[in-house]
């Protein structure tokens, strides 16, 4: 999959962590969706994903946006749903966009339908994520799982180190940031080795948060991070 820079229109007003470069990524990934074709994506938030996948699907495409917008979760504020929806009515994308306000698990334990494209960036924790990793399932060959935050936090990481490293059918293409690029398709050895070699990038990622939680930004900027958010 070529990864060709283009206009994503005006997602950096939304609050998120997706970067210019991975919005490309996302915007390449779904103006590959057939006409007719499914993406789902898994973790809203306010919608600077959804905003990009929505508005490069093809006519006829539909994007299932997943997120249960919980009050007590970190980044499931009151507010959270209605801010996501303006979002996307404001991008003129609501259209294609069915929400599902429900955990990853509760809608993919109904789903029997095929998909084009899958986009996780739901909760982090090492379990989650391996449970969300089931959508690949239903992915077509050849299509596209893409996982953010991959190589920059442990639940992330650790999960896919367990699933797909070992995987017979899902294949490491390489990542944007944070943001890993993983095919539905046998992987070869090289492309093993390829997900192995992220490991120090990712060592140096969680060296780079535990700095900034104990406020040792000149320390981070040692190792080529700066600013106060975490690497992304």
């Amino acid at each position: 999959m070529a990864v060709t820079p283009r206009p994503v229109g005006d997602f950096e007003a939304i609050p998120g962590w997706l970067t210019p470069d991975q919005a490309a990524l996302l915007r390449e990934a779904a103006s590959q969706v057939p006409a007719g074709g499914v993406a789902v994506e898994i973790g809203s938030h306010h919608g600077r994903s959804a905003v990009v996948l929505a508005a490069a699907l093809p006519v006829g495409a539909r994007l299932v946006a997943v997120d249960p917008f919980p009050s007590d979760w970190r980044y499931g504020a009151p507010g959270t749903e209605q801010s996501f929806r303006a979002n996307l009515a404001r991008a003129g994308v609501a259209g294609r966009v069915d929400v599902r306000v429900a955990t990853s698990a509760d809608v993919r334990r109904d789903w029997t339908g095929p998909l084009d494209l899958v986009y996780v960036d739901g909760k982090h924790d090492h379990w989650t994520v391996r449970d969300d990793l089931h959508w690949a399932h239903h992915v077509t060959p050849g299509g596209w799982v893409l996982v953010h935050d991959a190589f920059s936090s442990l639940g992330v990481t650790t999960a896919l180190l367990r699933d797909v490293l070992p995987s017979r059918s899902l294949r490491y293409a390489g990542r944007v940031g944070s943001l890993a690029r993983l095919q539905v398709a046998p992987p070869s050895r090289r492309d093993r080795l390829r997900m192995l070699a992220e490991l120090p990038w990712w060592v140096r990622n969680l060296v780079v948060k535990v700095l900034l939680r104990l406020r040792l930004r000149p320390l981070a900027r040692l190792l080529g991070h700066d600013g106060a958010a975490d690497p992304f």
